[in-house]
C-alpha cells in the first residue's frame, strides 16, 4: 500500500484502536494489496469515548455489551441489573479498552 494511505488511515483511527498494535497494523497494511485498501475505508469503527458515556448510562441495561456484540454477557447483565450495579462499574472503567479490541478485531478480519 502506498505510504500516504497507511499514514492517513492510522491518523484518523488512531483514537479507535489499540496503541501497542499501531506498529503492527502499519507493518500489515504495507504487506496488504491495495483491495483492502478498498475494505477498510468502508470499514465503521466504534468510537471508546461514546462507549463510556452508553456505558454510563445505559450500561445497567447492558447495552454497551450488545453493542460491541457480546451477547451472552449483555443478557446476563440485563438479567442481573449491571450485577447489582458492580458490573456496570467495572465496565465504566473498561470500556474503552473492550471498544479498541472490539475495532482491532474488525480490522483483522479484513487484514
Amino acid at each position: 500500500m502506498i505510504k500516504e494511505k497507511i499514514d492517513q488511515f492510522l491518523a484518523a483511527h488512531q483514537a479507535e484502536l489499540p496503541e501497542e498494535a499501531l506498529t503492527e497494523i502499519r507493518e500489515r497494511l504495507e504487506a496488504a494489496d491495495d483491495s483492502k485498501f478498498d475494505e477498510l475505508n468502508m470499514l465503521q469503527f466504534k468510537n471508546p469515548t461514546t462507549m463510556l458515556i452508553i456505558a454510563f448510562f445505559l450500561g445497567g441495561y447492558g447495552v454497551d455489551r450488545f453493542m460491541l456484540s457480546d451477547t451472552t454477557n449483555a443478557i446476563i447483565k440485563l438479567c442481573t441489573c449491571g450485577g447489582c450495579g458492580i458490573w456496570s462499574i467495572i465496565d465504566l472503567f473498561s470500556a474503552g479498552k473492550r471498544t479498541k479490541e472490539f475495532n482491532m478485531n474488525k480490522l483483522n478480519e479484513i487484514l
